[in-house]
């Protein structure tokens, strides 16, 4: 029997963690007090058992994407093939079209999966693209005059003021097929998690950019790149490089072997700049939308 419920202990927390590490071991997985301190209103995650023993899990709620709810499905690899998948899309799909969404966002990163949600409706607009790389002993960023960049952590006050001077005109500007929408709340909570490893650029007293790295508690010699960023009127001054060159040569510091970047497939500067300075595509994910109620 399949049992889906949602996932509310620390130990719920830490078998829905289980469950993603096992199905996506190559991104970082949030650790319970990142769970629950970012989680955001509606946000609802689920554990599914089959006959008692764990085999899923998923996460539902308000993707970043306007007007769309998000939804996440995983199933362990032996318990595939028994209704899993299913039983838990069915949770979610319930949960975001109670929480007033017409439409669902999912992404899939391989051909069982992208199979899997085009079985409920779900149609491709848009891809993303991992790009990695290597840290070795790694130089100091030559930064452009003018301008100083500093951690969050020696100016933990500079990151509020980097929301509206960089962060509402990065979402704006990102090529998804939707408007990206971050609300300051979320900007505090989810998009700087290590302040020691991110940095603001400032010029004659503003910010002008941001970058930064996500701690991966699982595998603490690697990190994510979280949000790049360069205040429109500064872009094409080489501040983009040296935020992320900064970020490189911090991670060299902090003993890191390896760095890793989503970015969306549309977004060929960023694209180019990566590749620039040294990242290599890995993998690619498939961008996905449907009509609720699904297929």
């Amino acid at each position: 029997m399949i049992e889906v419920r949602v996932a509310e202990t620390d130990a719920d927390l830490e078998a829905w963690r289980a469950v993603r590490l096992a199905v996506v071991p190559y991104e970082r997985a949030p650790s319970v007090a990142d769970l629950r301190r970012a989680k955001a209103e509606g946000e609802l995650q689920v554990l599914a058992a089959v006959d008692g023993i764990l085999a899923g899990s998923g996460v539902a709620g308000r993707s970043t994407l306007a007007g769309l709810g998000f939804v996440a499905a995983r199933v362990l690899p032996n318990t595939r093939r028994r209704g899993v998948g299913t039983a838990v899309l069915r949770v979610l799909e319930r949960h975001v079209a109670e929480l007033g969404f017409g439409a669902a966002f999912a992404t899939a990163d391989d051909a069982v999966a992208l199979a899997f949600a085009s079985r409920f409706g779900f149609r491709e607009v848009g891809r993303q693209v991992e790009q990695v790389r290597t840290v070795g002993d790694e130089p100091d960023p030559v930064v452009p005059p003018g301008v100083q960049i500093v951690s969050v952590a020696a100016r933990p006050e500079l990151w509020p003021l980097a929301y509206d001077a960089v962060a509402v005109e990065a979402f704006a500007d990102l090529p998804v097929p939707r408007p990206a929408e971050v609300s300051p709340d979320e900007w505090e909570r989810e998009w700087m998690t290590w302040p020691e490893g991110t940095f603001v650029a400032c010029a004659a007293g503003e910010v002008v950019g941001v970058a930064g790295l996500l701690h991966d508690e699982d595998n603490p010699w690697r990190a994510e790149h979280a949000l790049t960023a360069v205040r429109r009127d500064w872009r094409g001054r080489g501040v983009a490089s040296a935020l992320k060159r900064t970020t490189i040569a911090w991670a060299s510091r902090s003993e890191l072997r390896e760095l890793y970047t989503w970015t969306q497939e549309g977004n060929a500067e960023m694209r180019r700049l990566n590749e620039h300075l040294g990242y290599a595509t890995r993998r690619e994910c498939v961008n996905l939308e449907a009509s609720l109620p699904l297929r």
